[in-house]
């Protein structure tokens, strides 16, 4: 806990943000962080509750000892929170930014009074801990003699790693892409996780020892069988990388883009010329509509923001979120209730409006003599939910729009990983198309084979793989050491 008195004493206060029309001229971080007294008051919010649910199954996935360093933020042990918070989250300077912090949703002091800063909590120390030089490499004093191969570097294929390494295992991660990350890189736009970051900790790691080899896709560039012959094990953390698609009339169109084909094309432009080599998709003086809710289509909203859109619209299938709780979401669950997020904010500041229209129904696209889209045809829908029944959805007579488009971008979410790498492999699949692995052992139906992440899961959050990436390489040090040292 942090200060006895200090949920009464404190209010919530979170970090200053950079006005959003000044913002949105560049593609850099805008929180402005808290002095260090201030901050220190946030961590005395921290109650001494009895059952602190922040890191219960409601809360933290990563079991994080959320109380403890709030106390030692309260008392100025940053070093000392540190090391505590680093014995539970390989990359808290990731989940500090991009997480939706369901440890606050389930923050005892959420009951009746805003939750503690938690999340900003955690980003404060880690970025404390490499400005005070505390972030250093780890080199393993021995080495087992074990070999394993890692598919993916997202951030399950990179906490495997990191675990793995540090219990004197041989590591290689495999990742296709130019750069390490994968969603981390290539999935998340900058001003929401500067990649300085990203590459910063992935130097670190190489030098601990891990050996990056990019630009490999394995089942095209090496087979799955070679990694599996050369390898005492390997894990499967390639991801959820299949969009779900919009199958309408006028899908052909140009114009309609994958969010993830949007948002990856310019990070990539971002950092090798600084968006100056044009090898992305502008929404410059374009008319955009994205379709898809969620921190996808608000990510996209902030890109084309920034580009310099000339209209935006944002079309979500499900209707407006409340603005409170209800008996559907009770505490301490994840609270699903209107958000109001920083491309949200922005598209507000620079149209008037919010961009979002909710219970809304793409019906067509539209295109022009060129064969590229010009509108999106949409109508109304209601939704009802009779006692024990699925939600149902009905049309709206009448309520049929046409809405003037240059480019559509669509935000849909995804169906599970691609198919050649599980095909060559002849691993079994859930019914979601996911590698089957249980959860706790991750182990595949190929004897030496586990999966964790989007992969084995499905779509989900940062924190939870990083979970499952900690979880899989406990798995596989037990399976190559007949025990573990790892947690």
């Amino acid at each position: 806990m942090g200060k006895p008195t200090g949920f009464m004493e404190y209010e919530r206060r979170t970090a200053d943000h950079v006005a959003a029309l000044r913002r949105i001229e560049n593609f850099q971080e805008f929180k402005e962080e808290l002095d260090q007294p201030e901050r220190e008051s946030q961590g005395a919010r921290c109650m001494d509750c009895g059952v602190p649910f922040c890191q219960s199954n409601y809360g933290c996935p990563v079991d994080n000892l959320i109380p403890e360093w709030n106390d030692l933020i309260y008392q100025g042990r940053w070093e000392d929170a540190f090391y505590r918070l680093m014995q539970t989250n390989n990359f808290p300077e990731y989940t500090g930014r991009v997480c939706p912090a369901p440890c606050e949703h389930a923050c005892v002091l959420g009951i009746n009074e805003p939750p503690v800063t938690i999340k900003e909590n955690e980003a404060a120390i880690i970025d404390r801990a490499y400005e005070n030089g505390l972030m250093l490499p780890r080199i393993p004093a021995g080495r087992t003699g074990k070999r394993i191969a890692i598919v993916g570097s997202g951030p399950a294929g990179l906490a495997a790693a990191d675990q793995l390494n540090q219990a004197g295992h041989t590591v290689t991660v495999y990742e296709r892409q130019d750069r390490i990350g994968g969603l981390l890189m290539y999935g998340i736009p900058n001003m929401k996780l500067d990649k300085g970051l990203v590459e910063r900790r992935n130097a670190l790691m190489a030098a601990e020892g891990i050996t990056f080899r990019t630009g490999t896709d394995v089942g095209r560039d090496i087979s799955a069988r070679e990694l599996l012959d050369s390898h005492d094990a390997v894990i499967l953390a390639c991801g959820s990388t299949k969009p779900r698609d919009l199958a309408v009339a006028g899908r052909d169109l140009e114009g309609i883009h994958f969010a993830m084909e949007y948002l990856g094309a310019n990070t990539r432009s971002l950092l090798e010329s600084g968006l100056d080599d044009g090898r992305y998709i502008s929404a410059r003086d374009h008319r955009v509509i994205v379709i898809g809710g969620g921190d996808t289509g608000n990510d996209c909203i902030g890109t084309a923001l920034r580009h310099g859109c000339t209209e935006l619209h944002n079309f979500e299938l499900l209707p407006r979120p409340p603005r409170e709780r209800n008996q559907e979401m009770p505490w301490p669950t994840f609270a699903r209730t209107l958000k109001t997020d920083y491309g949200h904010e922005e598209a507000e500041a620079v149209f008037g409006e919010d961009p979002r229209e909710y219970a809304i129904l793409t019906k067509e696209f539209l295109g022009d003599e060129g064969g590229r889209v010009r509108a999106v045809r949409t109508v109304r829908v209601k939704w009802s939910k009779d006692p024990g029944a699925p939600p149902r959805m009905e049309e709206v007579p009448g309520s049929e729009e046409e809405w003037p488009a240059d480019l559509v971008l669509l935000a849909l979410g995804f169906l599970g990983p691609e198919d050649y790498l599980l095909a060559e492999l002849g691993l079994e699949r859930d019914p979601r198309s996911n590698v089957r692995a249980e959860f706790g052992s991750f182990s595949t139906s190929i004897p030496g084979v586990f999966a964790a992440g989007d992969a084995r899961r499905g779509q989900s959050l940062v924190v939870w793989a990083i979970k499952e990436g900690r979880g899989a390489a406990r798995e596989v040090d037990r399976y190559l050491m007949g025990d573990t040292v790892l947690s």
